[in-house]
């Protein structure tokens, strides 16, 4: 039996007067009134059994309750409105420039894609291998597949993908030099691919923070770490995403069981103009199908 969902019309009132924080603002989004709008909010309390809304006067400030619901609310409306897109609008074809980190371009999106081009033939892509924030305004960038914290301002974002951190090495290094036990890494060299905070998380994690004193060199991305680490020149950290196809060829391995929660992830963001271009709509409905 499919599980009951509260009715439509409260949710919409209810997304509206959130990304508005107006009952008044929302009342002209849906082209009703003020007291219509008050109604749905009212609804949708009541059918949720909880407060949505702490009311200050004439301003609204989502509760725990709201801010919970919110996020799932406003990215179903958005992917009902771009399923609706996909089912009028004609076969899409142009340009798009797209910015993404290095090592998530590299290793993900390149071997999937013959898979876009085959669906959308008359869209040719340009790559740029980079997580510059100041790309996301560039007008010679269309669409940024970026790693961060999801801070940049004045654009339209969504997050792709979290993602775990975990170290991995290559199987000749191993071979060599064997990994039994974390205390074994001091033996090796460490490969970073930032300034050390993500390795330094996974070493608390695994309450070895000492181990930071030994060998160790720096790259300025991490696809470049973890190609050092293919040719067997020290551990670096892999992650969920962009290192599993390299563990299923068995061109690195992760020797503990132990990974951490990275603290950013992947996001997909644009400058707001962009995101009703249907060509870069295209390719952002796309990539979360293709959502690991």
């Amino acid at each position: 039996m499919a599980p009951r969902l509260p009715p439509l019309n409260p949710l919409r009132a209810f997304e509206a007067t959130a990304r508005h924080a107006s009952l008044s603002k929302a009342a002209v989004e849906l082209n009703v009134t003020h007291g219509a709008v008050s109604h749905q909010v009212k609804a949708l309390e009541q059918a949720l059994g909880v407060k949505l809304f702490d009311r200050a006067g004439q301003r609204l400030k989502l509760t725990p309750h709201g801010a919970e619901l919110l996020p799932t609310v406003s990215n179903a409306f958005e992917d009902i409105a771009a399923a609706t897109q996909r089912l009028t609008r004609p076969a899409s074809a142009g340009t798009l420039s797209i910015s993404c980190v290095p090592a998530l371009l590299s290793l993900w999106m390149i071997p999937r894609m013959d898979q876009f081009t085959e669906r959308y033939p008359g869209v040719q892509l340009t790559l740029v291998p980079s997580n510059e924030p100041q790309d996301i305004h560039s007008p010679d960038i269309d669409l940024c597949v970026h790693y961060g914290d999801g801070s940049w301002s004045d654009c339209w974002l969504r997050k792709w993908s979290d993602l775990d951190l975990f170290p991995v090495a290559s199987p000749t290094l191993i071979n060599s030099r064997p990994l039994r036990s974390v205390r074994d890494l001091a033996d090796h060299v460490i490969l970073h691919g930032d300034d050390g905070r993500e390795w330094r998380t996974w070493f608390a994690a695994a309450d070895a923070l000492h181990l930071e004193r030994g060998r160790r060199h720096y790259f300025t991305d991490a696809r470049l770490s973890i190609e050092a680490a293919i040719y067997g020149h020290g551990v670096a950290l892999g992650d969920s995403v962009t290192a599993s196809s390299l563990l299923a060829r068995g061109q690195l391995v992760a020797p503990f069981g132990l990974s951490v929660p990275a603290v950013d992830a992947f996001y997909v963001v644009c400058r707001n103009e962009m995101k009703s271009a249907t060509v870069v709509r295209t390719f952002i409905d796309w990539l979360f199908e293709q959502k690991v």
